[in-house]
């Protein structure tokens, strides 16, 4: 069973109490300021707390604005909408230099989401599940814990989940809470996606112990 936490409030609030090099990994979609900024309350200095953590770090963001923080690389998500192509951004820290463009990933509403076979939530920046699956697989380790301090609805504590991660999930909005719980409890009662296979004892194993 994999270490599961969800919790519902500010996100900052729960850190203070998180220990040092609880997560290994953080993939998250935070307020953008020129995106429903009102309703999601953003304000300047939002991200400032990511710099805590000295782990890999995928953020979604805005391509109309400039990211506030460093980065490492910039990944592509290309949605591939309609006649045009439109696109996100989702910024690596901590992690490698060279990028990859995450393509034909379709979300935010009940028509689009039936492309990646997701169920539409109603949470207006959903994303996909195979997207968020695809960045925990690109970190490429096994048994990690990856922390969401802007879960929403809950997609990226269902990938985690359905794929032996471990999980943990802040979400200020008591509602898209509601679903975020019940969407990651669910999951958990699933097959998982991928299983660590536990390695094979060979006759090189065996002679390295002596």
């Amino acid at each position: 069973m994999s270490l599961l936490e969800l919790h519902l409030g500010d996100c900052l609030q729960h850190m203070k109490s998180m220990p040092d090099k609880s997560v290994d990994a953080v993939i998250t979609d935070p307020p953008y300021p020129d995106y429903y900024a009102e309703e999601y309350k953003y304000f300047d200095g939002i991200l400032d707390f990511l710099n805590s953590f000295k782990c890999r770090q995928f953020i979604f963001w805005s391509a109309k604005v400039d990211f506030p923080l460093d980065y490492t690389a910039i990944h592509i998500w290309d949605k591939k909408v309609g006649c045009g192509s439109e696109y996100e951004r989702i910024y690596e820290r901590n992690g490698q230099k060279n990028y990859k463009v995450f393509s034909h990933y379709f979300i935010n509403s009940t028509v689009a989401a039936s492309f990646t076979g997701d169920i539409f939530t109603g949470h207006p920046s959903q994303k996909p599940k195979r997207l968020i699956a695809d960045l925990i697989e690109l970190d490429g380790r096994n048994g990690i814990t990856i922390f969401d301090p802007f879960m929403g609805s809950g997609t990226t504590g269902v990938a985690a989940i359905q794929l032996g991660r471990n999980f943990i999930g802040c979400e200020i909005d008591p509602d898209y809470f509601a679903i975020a719980e019940k969407r990651i409890k669910e999951a958990t009662l699933q097959p998982q996606l991928f299983k660590q296979e536990t390695p094979k004892a060979t006759q090189e194993n065996f002679l390295d112990n002596y």
